[in-house]
C-alpha cells in the first residue's frame, strides 16, 4: 500500500519535490500520491512540514 496525504495538507508542494519516483502530482484540493508508482519509501513524509502524510 503507499502513502496517503491527508487533508491537512496545505499544497506546499514539498513533498512532490522529494518523491525519487514522481508519484506526487496537484490534485483537486491538495497533493495526491499515485499508489501505482509510490515504492513507500517515505521520503515524502520526511520533507511534509504539517506532518499530513501518513505509511500505510
Amino acid at each position: 500500500m503507499a502513502y496517503k496525504i491527508g487533508d491537512e495538507c496545505i499544497s506546499c508542494g514539498s513533498c512532490a519535490g522529494t518523491c525519487p519516483v514522481e508519484a506526487i502530482s496537484e490534485g483537486d484540493s491538495h497533493y495526491e500520491i499515485n499508489e501505482e508508482t509510490c515504492v513507500e519509501c517515505g521520503a515524502c513524509a520526511a520533507g511534509c512540514p504539517v506532518g499530513a502524510i501518513v505509511a500505510p
